[in-house]
């Protein structure tokens, strides 16, 4: 089901979202770390602030959990509120589950004592229930009375999670949670922490500088800037109608060419491109993802389409990834570097001429 579906499901139903924060604000001194963020996650929902290192995505975390106090705003969570004018509910008492990046689990208690050290309240014989029932879920009941240091980075990672699902939290809050994984143990542990997320019914907000992880995990992505929300979305949104040339490059590389606007449209190297709606004599950048560039051997029918000249090309794996000098026939003083990425293997070699031709679904335009 897709976050809009879940929205929409959410309001039919009058069911408050698990987590709501409005209008938070906070500041470390004279800095400005949080500015007017706003974000809500429906039950069930996986909603990821995605941003650049210092940006507040993961202040924006700590005050959702009662771990940083609130300056202004408001945070509810099922409707309650739990952080406002004259309110301040302590972080042990919101019901929130939280997987820090480093796991911070407790070195002298094994694995079934640090799942079910949370669950304050509960007899010994419902904790240890409780403990053994989230360690079966995340693949962990053999490693019981294994202690941290004896366990994979994988595999404090999946117990993390346990520890956090164990309480049944409304929400549960993951702060750049695969960032010490290496690639493929992150590829298969992250797939396997949004089936259970998922099973669990619980409300997630996850914060990461990883646009593919964003991607793979959320139904809908806050791409974070400064302290601010600029643009939020479904993932397919935020690829395909960026609003700027800051969230279109957050998902990966790009390149950009510099223009101005001329009776409705700039004139670059890879060709003229409709202006889409900004001024005459705007100062322009043209944005276009490398597998929105599509070569193919010069032939010289062709001598009046963009061409170039390459001068590398490496294989990738899945793709190629060819960089290449462009000239445009009605621009022969002016040149850009320009990459494609291409499917398969497709390595033409060093000085090979190329004709270029560009998607318009993947090349956006944005004002400076």
């Amino acid at each position: 089901m897709t976050a809009t579906a879940l929205k929409a499901d959410a309001l039919k139903a009058d069911v408050p979202a698990a987590l709501h924060m409005e209008g938070i604000r906070h500041r470390y001194g004279r800095v400005s770390a949080v500015d007017g963020v706003s974000v809500s996650v429906a039950p069930g929902e996986v909603v990821c602030l995605l941003g650049p290192s210092g940006c507040g995505k993961t202040t924006v975390l700590r005050i959702a959990a009662g771990l940083e106090p609130l300056q202004e705003g408001v945070i509810r969570l099922s409707g309650v509120t739990v952080a406002g004018v004259g309110v301040e509910v302590p972080p042990e008492r919101r019901g929130v589950g939280l997987v820090f990046q480093d796991y911070a689990l407790f070195p002298h208690l094994d694995v079934l004592e640090n799942v079910g050290f949370g669950l304050s309240g509960w007899t010994a014989a419902d904790r240890r229930s409780r403990a053994e029932e989230v360690l079966r879920q995340v693949g962990m009941i053999d490693y019981a009375r294994s202690f941290p240091h004896e366990l994979s980075g994988g595999q404090q990672q999946r117990v993390a999670l346990a520890r956090a699902l164990a309480p049944r939290p409304r929400v549960v809050l993951l702060d750049e949670p695969y960032s010490g994984l290496d690639a493929r143990l992150r590829d298969r542990v992250r797939d396997e922490v949004l089936h259970i997320l998922k099973a669990s019914g619980s409300a997630c907000l996850m914060v990461t500088h990883d646009s593919e992880e964003a991607m793979f995990m959320a139904d809908r992505i806050a791409v974070m800037r400064d302290g601010r929300i600029v643009q939020e979305g479904t993932p397919v949104e935020l690829y395909c109608e960026p609003v700027d040339a800051f969230v279109a490059s957050f998902f990966g590389e790009v390149n950009r060419i510099d223009g101005v606007v001329r009776s409705g449209s700039i004139e670059t190297p890879i060709g003229i491109v409709p202006a889409r709606g900004l001024p005459e004599g705007t100062a322009a950048t043209v944005v276009v993802r490398p597998e929105g560039v599509k070569i193919q051997p010069w032939a010289p029918v062709y001598s009046d389409d963009p061409g170039g000249v390459v001068e590398q090309a490496r294989l990738l794996g899945r793709t190629s990834l060819v960089h290449m000098t462009i000239t445009a026939p009605a621009q022969p003083d002016r040149s850009i570097h320009l990459h494609a990425r291409v499917p398969g293997v497709y390595l033409p070699k060093p000085g090979a001429r190329v004709r270029i031709q560009v998607d318009p679904t993947q090349t956006f335009v944005f004002g400076d």
